[in-house]
């Protein structure tokens, strides 16, 4: 797969600064156990090229890229090393162009609109937003992507577990980058079973699965508007009378028909129906393809699993 879409399919980017070289192997291993194959290696340190040498050749199921590239020297021997793409602070037209001749994906460091717009000329479509809470964060981020069509964001910088949501929730955020799963402390302490751990809590939140409501089957629209209406007066709740359905509140959905589901269906919200696409395939469960739903833009806005459990379909919708 891919690098960028390998990052962009998980929402979580590590951006490492590895400083002893004995730690490079264990923490590729932590990372790849807790679902993210995939780290930046910064250029800050005398062994982060031996660094990604190592991670690259012992660990070839982990994708390297090698961040603070400032040089067009710096960027080849990143790509000696076997980096499968690079990243930089800010931007350079003359690294840019190197990596594009090379067929290498490159991410400049871009908070203005005049630096995009020349990314853009280059042909670029992915730009690191860095650092991203002191330069506007999330906010700025959606003001940018108003005129920049098709351009997407890598924010790092002042990201941790407390706003690493609200990013993700945004369809203009490729990914987060930081060390918040691997901070210099658990690095130095060489507490890889935390890293991993600290990787699954990134991933969940990147995933941010979250009920959304119980559909439940009826053989006619009587019978469900009975139940939604029952419901909705026990429990102090507006029932919403839409074609398909009556919903009591946003938690239950009486189905005016057989649905999806022996019994019904429930739903759960997840902030980015690709990323849960490309997390449903790499768990090996299938979907199914004829439920798809659009949004106008012709965006996957929902997608059920292709078998049920309990009698009840299951599915995800955006939130």
């Amino acid at each position: 797969m891919d690098v960028m879409k390998l990052i962009e399919s998980i929402g979580i980017l590590p951006v490492i600064n590895i400083t002893d070289i004995e730690k490079a192997v264990p923490l590729a291993n932590a990372l790849v156990k807790g679902g993210i194959p995939v780290v930046e290696v910064t250029l800050r340190s005398e062994v982060s090229l031996q660094a990604i040498k190592r991670i690259v050749t012992e660990v070839p199921e982990c994708k390297v890229l090698a961040g603070t590239i400032l040089t067009v020297e710096q960027a080849q021997l990143a790509l000696d090393a076997g980096v499968s793409g690079l990243v930089m602070p800010g931007y350079d037209e003359e690294i840019v162009d190197f990596a594009l001749g090379k067929n290498v994906p490159i991410v400049p460091g871009c908070v203005t609109a005049a630096d995009i717009q020349k990314g853009v000329k280059q042909g670029l479509s992915v730009f690191k937003f860095f650092p991203a809470e002191k330069s506007g964060g999330i906010d700025a981020i959606k003001l940018l992507s108003g005129p920049f069509k098709g351009v997407k964001f890598l924010p790092t910088g002042g990201i941790d577990y407390s706003n690493l949501g609200i990013y993700l929730k945004e369809k203009c955020v490729i990914a987060c980058g930081g060390s918040y799963m691997a901070n210099a402390k658990l690095l130095a302490s060489g507490d890889f079973d935390a890293i991993t751990a600290n990787c699954k809590k990134a991933v969940d939140i990147s995933l941010g699965f979250e009920l959304a409501h119980i559909g439940i089957n009826h053989n006619g629209e009587n019978d469900a508007v009975n139940t939604a209406e029952t419901i909705s007066d026990i429990f102090r709740m507006n029932a919403r009378y839409m074609n398909s359905a009556v919903f009591a509140g946003t938690a239950v959905e009486a189905v005016k028909s057989q649905g999806y589901g022996e019994k019904g269906h429930i739903g759960f919200f997840t902030n980015s129906i690709s990323r849960a696409m490309a997390y449903f395939e790499k768990k090996g469960i299938a979907l199914n393809e004829e439920s798809i739903k659009r949004n106008a833009a012709g965006e996957i806005t929902c997608i059920y699993l292709k078998d049920d459990i309990a009698g009840f379909a299951f599915h995800v919708v955006s939130r």
